[in-house]
């Protein structure tokens, strides 16, 4: 039963992972402007300096970060260790961190939203969440 719950929740994880990693991919290779109409600021987003980091697109960071964590997770869920928990957990925690700092400068410096940028930030807090409450497992 706990192994259960267990995978349930890296499971969940894996989920978040897969729409942050689609989210990266989206911002990465399509044009931002026929892909953002909800929010309206992906174009401000995209084009601000702050969406470059070492002269290389975030999101581009984002797609190889998030596939790396997805294939780390999925390969938790079919054989898990303490190493790959401690790496997958690492990951969330730094990507909190990141993502605390791109909401801020969405909100108080850009003063502008990207509906992808949103959904990635928010789902990396979402596994923060769901690692504290579950941290011992």
């Amino acid at each position: 039963m706990i192994s259960r719950i267990k995978n349930f929740k890296y499971k969940i994880i894996l989920f978040l992972f897969i729409i942050s990693l689609i989210s990266s991919i989206i911002l990465s290779f399509s044009p931002v402007s026929d892909t953002c109409s909800v929010v309206g600021g992906c174009d401000v987003v995209h084009n601000c300096c702050y969406n470059y980091t070492f002269g290389i697109q975030n999101s581009y960071y984002g797609v190889g970060i998030f596939l790396f964590l997805s294939i780390l997770t999925f390969l938790q869920i079919k054989n898990p260790t303490k190493k790959k928990k401690n790496i997958i957990y690492l990951g969330i925690i730094l990507g909190s961190l990141v993502a605390l700092w791109f909401l801020y400068l969405q909100q108080f410096v850009i003063k502008a939203y990207c509906q992808y940028c949103l959904i990635t930030d928010f789902s990396i807090l979402i596994m923060l969440g769901i690692i504290i409450i579950k941290w011992k497992d």
